[in-house]
């Protein structure tokens, strides 16, 4: 274990790491836009898309509870630790091999019934007053289930390769998804309607494994399952797994009570939040995502090593990134993401009021980008550390806040915007907790760098808020013309402004992030 210690690479150096993944990350998110540009086109805003919109999320979450979330949160620390302590690599295959096959044993039936008793999952799940769109809800939910077995196992795959410290391949790995996504909608829409996006989703699940396997395989590993579930390793993913499963399972329901609400609501209202969602989750994808992704590993190797020093290190240097990503993107969401909304999806069936409805969600949910990412980050932290009924014990707090809050507030004149205002509120409060219990937890952290770091990117964001300001006035109310070339024009030259007044800010005011990056990058 002191190995670990020496080998370890420096802090800084995860920079470059970070940036790889966030770079690739940023090329997949881009043409997940167009995936989503594509959807709003030919199904609208309301009606079908509606439906297409709720049910997917269904699959969604249980990959997000089931697979990538969940089972890489309770797999990579002991997989970390596997590595770390059998050079061989025996053990860490082992491990591989008897959760391909846990994955079949579980998910096989499960997926069965699903498919059986789609109508009253559907059913109880959604609040569509119309029989005809229960009737579809049921009938897409058959299809679009069985993307949880494929994404499972590639994110099995994707788990082995982190572990490794291979990030590139999984960060370009979901480019395949959106590619089949997109093809058989303008392809197949014609003929089968909002079942095509159906048949890109399966083809989409199976492309993002098969990329993945031949580093997977270079490795040393393979897909074939192992049954010999006495492995004392695999034991102990099983034991933290349920944990991880329960806060993970919690904010499952809660996104699926957050659009149960919606469905509830006026028309449009379901699709006006999963649209909103999508554009939050470029931001919170490249930056957030990208940070636990390479930190992860590393805190986990950090606790097998019992390196306490560098586990403290590695959370501070997380929580001084994630502001400095977030809060400008943050502000980016909140004062444009009105025009960027219409210029990415306003087109065809795609309407005016789609817009500004879906914009209001999105600066509903802009106010909580920080805090989901640290939340995010703090539980990695604590799964890390082999705590795992801390963050259970948060999200459940947090849940409670968030569908309180969304009860109250869905009532009142902001209806659905409520519910991303709500969540918002929650998860602000639940990283807070979170961030409390590991400074105590390890002693104390260094708050002085990371409130120098907050107040130079508070310094940072006057002039960018003053220059989208300026150029929005200027400009005019270009948007309300939707998706057009000029207009695509006029939302670059926006977004490319506000990128360079921050990182020229960032450089005067020596910001950690492009001083790492200018003096001490190097290639891990």
């Amino acid at each position: 274990m002191s190995g670990d210690r020496i080998t370890e690479p420096g802090i800084e150096k995860s920079t470059v790491s970070t940036v790889v993944v966030m770079v690739s990350t940023m090329a997949s998110r881009l043409l997940g836009f167009v995936r989503i540009a594509v959807i709003g086109a030919v199904f609208g805003g309301s009606g079908q898309a509606d439906v297409l919109n709720l049910v997917f999320n269904i699959p969604n979450n249980l990959r997000k509870l089931l697979a990538e979330g969940a089972l890489s949160s309770a797999f990579i620390p002991v997989l970390s630790s596997q590595i770390v302590r059998d050079p061989s690599g025996w053990g860490a295959r082992r491990v591989v091999r008897n959760l391909i096959a846990f994955q079949f044993l579980i998910l096989i039936p499960l997926l069965t019934l699903s498919v059986i008793y789609a109508g009253p999952i559907t059913g109880f799940i959604l609040d569509f007053p119309e029989p005809e769109r229960r009737l579809l809800a049921a009938e897409l939910f058959r299809y679009l289930i069985g993307y949880v077995l494929l994404i499972s196992v590639g994110a099995v795959v994707m788990g082995t390769l982190n572990s490794h410290n291979r990030f590139l391949v999984p960060a370009v790995t979901p480019i395949f998804f959106s590619i089949a996504v997109v093809g058989s909608i303008l392809l197949l829409h014609s003929r089968l309607g909002v079942f095509s996006m159906a048949v890109g989703v399966l083809l989409g699940g199976l492309g993002q494994l098969a990329f993945q396997y031949p580093s997977f395989r270079r490795l040393g590993y393979r897909l074939r399952p192992g049954f010999d579930f006495r492995n004392e390793a695999f034991i102990r993913i099983l034991k933290q797994w349920l944990p991880v499963v329960s806060a993970a399972s919690i904010f499952a329901v809660n996104q699926q009570v957050s659009l149960y609400f919606a469905s509830g609501l006026e028309d449009g209202s379901g699709s006006a939040m999963t649209n909103a969602l999508v554009f939050w989750q470029l931001p919170f994808g490249i930056f957030s995502a990208s940070i636990t992704t390479v930190l992860f590993p590393r805190m986990s190797r950090q606790a097998a090593a019992q390196d306490a020093e560098g586990l403290k290190r590695t959370l501070e240097y997380g929580v001084r990134y994630l502001l400095t990503l977030l809060i400008p993107s943050a502000i980016c969401l909140a004062l444009f993401g009105r025009e960027l909304i219409a210029v990415a999806l306003q087109r065809g069936a795609f309407e005016v009021s789609h817009t500004l409805l879906a914009s209001q969600v999105l600066r509903g949910y802009s106010f909580g980008l920080f805090s989901v990412g640290l939340f995010t980050f703090c539980q990695r932290f604590f799964y890390a550390s082999n705590d795992f009924k801390t963050p259970v014990r948060v999200a459940f707090i947090t849940f409670v806040i968030d569908v309180t809050l969304s009860v109250i507030l869905k009532e009142t004149a902001l209806r659905v915007v409520g519910l991303s205002v709500a969540n918002s509120v929650a998860f602000s409060f639940g990283a807070l907790a979170l961030i409390f219990v590991a400074r105590r937890r390890l002693g104390g952290l260094n708050l002085r760098d990371v409130a120098r770091t907050l107040a130079k990117i508070s310094l940072s964001s006057v002039p960018l808020v003053l220059f989208i300001r300026g150029y929005l006035f200027y400009t005019g109310d270009w948007w309300i013309m939707g998706s057009s070339t000029l207009n695509f024009l006029r939302i670059g030259g926006l977004g490319i402004g506000s990128v360079v007044i921050t990182l020229l800010m960032y450089y005067l005011l020596r910001v950690e992030l492009i001083t790492n990056l200018i003096h001490k990058g190097k290639p891990l």
